[in-house]
């Protein structure tokens, strides 16, 4: 059996996919696979279905959503289910199944290492295949309770820093033209993340596009000023002076 959370959450086991439709049963669901072989306590379950005032009998809910959510993935792992009681709450133990979150991580790292060391293919394609885990936006409708939310913004950080270092290994590899409109793309939807910008420069001038690569610097430069009031970082300042001069192979990988 399979959960799959860097998207909307289900389960899958061969063929079958299986999903609940219930919210609230799904949002739970959604916290235990988040905290998969952790304790959630009964009064962290509460919290993270009603906020700060849960209703009168909250914790009794909690027990009949457990209860159900037993018989779905019982079904869905042929009787068993992996919902433990264990005090002060239940916890879901993956045992032989499998997380999609927990195999990006473990492709996210790798890419970085082959990176670090040298081995730019091998840093590109697993960076490749860790993003392609990813289905949508993580957890789709079920944000709102703290452990869904901060699994979200952990899991986007991580994917952006995976996006950004397999560009880095990309532009080692000599794949600067096939760059452009994914960077493009990138700026356009995180234009504060200055890394991507100073990718696009890179890849823009080593495909003979100078006057656009300078463009994007005095854009990047007029939206910092404008948004923040701060100055290009350093990286970017440098790749600009280099650029000008005509010394970008002289710019280090910045991942």
């Amino acid at each position: 059996m399979r959960f799959e959370i860097l998207g909307s959450l289900r389960i899958t086991d061969g063929q079958d996919v299986f999903t609940v439709t219930a919210p609230k049963m799904e949002s739970l669901l959604a916290a235990m696979v988040v905290r998969a072989d952790d304790v959630v306590s009964t009064d962290q379950m509460c919290t993270e279905l009603w906020g700060e005032e849960p209703p009168r009998r909250a914790v009794a809910t909690v027990h009949v959503y457990i209860s159900q959510l037993r018989k779905v993935l019982g079904r869905a792992d042929q009787g068993h289910s992996p919902i433990v009681t264990r005090f002060p709450g239940y916890v879901l133990e993956l045992g032989d199944s499998t997380l999609d979150a927990h195999e990006f991580h473990r492709l996210a790292r790798q890419g970085r290492v082959a990176f670090r060391a040298g081995r730019y293919q091998e840093a590109s394609a697993s960076c490749r295949r860790a993003l392609a885990l990813w289905r949508g936006t993580v957890l789709g409708d079920l944000r709102g309770g703290p452990i869904v939310n901060e699994f979200a913004a952990w899991a986007e950080e991580a994917r952006l820093e995976c996006v950004e270092v397999g560009n880095e290994a990309d532009l080692m590899l000599g794949r600067h033209r096939e760059l452009v409109g994914p960077l493009y793309a990138l700026v356009n939807r995180h234009p504060l993340i200055e890394a991507f910008h100073r990718q696009l420069m890179l890849a823009l001038y080593r495909s003979d596009r100078r006057a656009d690569a300078l463009q994007v610097f005095r854009q990047v430069r007029a939206l910092l000023d404008r948004e923040l009031g701060i100055a290009p970082c350093r990286p970017l300042h440098e790749l600009h002076q280099q650029i000008l001069a005509g010394e970008e192979s002289r710019v280090p990988a910045a991942a």
